[in-house]
């Protein structure tokens, strides 16, 4: 079994800056891959970014390229979001997500694992 808890989101205004955290224990061979997710009020959930644990190689989705990274602290077991030049629909709630369920490590598909998200709001 693998938990994850989120961490890190506020309340900014735009053009602020944010990181959140995501926690993992129980880590099992399936959790490789790592990525964050998001999703706003009555809309879609969005992939956002992923991270192969070893290796550390990052995707992203295009609405957040050149703003966000992702990066991971193995020894913690510890994944980031470092989000930069937040804009107002950067707000939703964001949630991590691990040992996707086959193929490469993609900010997409599905994941067995997770977390119960933390908040992002972006004010104008």
């Amino acid at each position: 079994q693998v938990t994850l808890v989120e961490s890190g989101g506020d309340s900014v205004q735009a053009g602020g800056s944010l990181r959140l955290s995501c926690a993992a224990s129980g880590y099992s061979y399936g959790t490789n891959c790592m990525a964050w997710f998001r999703q706003a009020p009555g809309k879609e959930r969005e992939g956002v970014a992923s991270i192969y644990r070893y290796g550390g190689i990052a995707y992203y989705a295009d609405s957040v390229k050149g703003r966000f990274t992702i990066s991971q602290d193995n020894a913690k077991n510890t994944v980031y979001l470092q989000m930069n030049s937040l804009k107002p629909e950067d707000t939703a709630m964001y949630y991590c997500a691990t040992d996707r369920d086959g193929g490469p490590c993609r900010p997409n598909g599905q994941f067995n694992y997770w977390g119960q998200g933390t908040q992002v709001t972006v004010s104008s």
